[in-house]
C-alpha cells in the first residue's frame, strides 16, 4: 500500500495524468470523451482515494481508479462522426469484452498482465488471454495501405516489416515534409505512421496536417522520443502515440488500433 503526504500524492498523479489521458483517448476514440473520463477519475479520487492508495504504485492505482469509473459508465465508445468511425464501431461490437482495454494497457502503457489483472479487476491470468484475443481479432478485421513518414532508414525498414507482417501494404516511405505530401498525392493511404522530427529539419506534424487538409478522415499514429512534449493538454492531441524506443508489440497494437478504430485525431504545429 502507498503511504504519502498529500503534496506528494498530487505531484505523483500529475506526472502520470498525461499518460492516463492518452489511454483514455485511445480507448474512447475521441479526445473530448477521453479527457472527460480522465477528469471524472480525478473527481472520484478526490472523493475516495482508496483505489489509488491500495495499489503498489501510483500509476497502477490511477489506472485502476479510471477503470472503476469506466466500468461504472458501461465502457462507452463515442458516437460515430463519419463513415470510418461508423465502420470501426461496427467492428468494436464484435470484440471480446475487455480485450481492447487489456491490449492498450499492455502494449501502449506498458503494464504487465498481472498489473492489468489488478487494474481491470480480472481473475489471475485473464489479462494475458485478453491481450492475445484482442490482437487476433483486430488484426484479422482490418487491412489497408499504410504510409510511413520516417527519416531514419533502419527504423523505417523495421516499421515497414512489422506493418507488412500484419497484412497491410506500404504506399511508401517519406523522409521529409515535401516527400510526404507528394507520396500521399501519388497514392492515398488508409493510415499514416509518422515521426515528429524529419530530415532537413521539417516537421512530421506539419507533414501530416498538409495531408489531412486534403484527406481529413485518415487515421494517424505518431512516433516520438519525447511524448511529454505532445501530451500537453492543448487541443488537439494525437489519440495514438508511440514512444521511442518502441517495441514491436507497441507498433502492432497502435497500427491495429488506429486502423481498426479509424482515429482521425492529430496535432497542429
Amino acid at each position: 500500500m502507498l503511504a504519502t503526504e498529500p503534496a506528494d500524492l498530487s505531484a505523483a498523479i500529475g506526472a502520470e495524468l498525461p499518460y492516463l489521458r492518452r489511454y483514455a483517448r485511445a480507448l474512447t476514440g475521441n479526445q473530448t470523451s477521453g479527457d472527460r473520463f480522465a477528469a471524472a477519475t480525478l473527481e472520484a479520487i478526490l472523493e475516495d482515494d482508496t483505489a489509488l492508495r491500495s495499489a503498489t504504485r501510483y500509476r497502477e492505482g490511477l489506472f485502476h481508479a479510471f477503470h472503476l469509473v469506466w466500468s461504472s459508465a458501461g465502457a462507452p465508445v463515442d458516437e460515430a462522426d463519419g463513415s470510418l468511425a461508423a465502420r470501426a464501431q461496427a467492428h468494436m461490437a464484435r470484440l471480446t469484452p475487455g480485450s481492447r482495454e487489456a491490449l492498450l494497457l499492455h502494449s501502449i502503457e506498458g503494464f504487465g498482465p498481472e498489473e492489468i489483472d489488478r487494474i481491470m479487476h480480472l481473475d489471475a491470468g485473464e489479462a494475458a488471454e485478453l491481450i492475445t484475443v484482442a490482437l487476433h481479432e483486430m488484426e484479422s478485421s482490418v487491412a489497408g495501405r499504410v504510409m510511413i513518414i520516417e527519416d531514419e532508414a533502419i527504423i523505417a525498414m523495421d516499421i515497414r516489416a512489422i506493418v507488412e507482417e500484419l497484412g497491410h501494404s506500404i504506399t511508401g516511405i517519406a523522409r521529409t515534409r515535401r516527400e510526404a505530401g507528394a507520396l500521399a498525392k501519388h497514392e492515398t493511404p488508409d493510415l499514416i505512421l509518422a515521426d515528429i522530427h524529419l530530415a532537413d529539419n521539417s516537421s512530421g506534424i506539419d507533414a501530416v496536417n498538409d495531408i489531412l487538409a486534403g484527406f481529413p478522415d485518415l487515421p494517424v499514429v505518431f512516433i516520438t522520443a519525447f511524448p511529454e512534449r505532445l501530451l500537453t493538454g492543448k487541443r488537439p492531441e494525437p489519440a495514438f502515440l508511440i514512444t521511442k524506443p518502441y517495441s514491436e508489440d507497441q507498433v502492432r497494437s497502435a497500427v491495429s488500433q488506429a486502423m481498426f478504430f479509424a482515429s482521425t485525431a492529430t496535432l497542429h504545429a
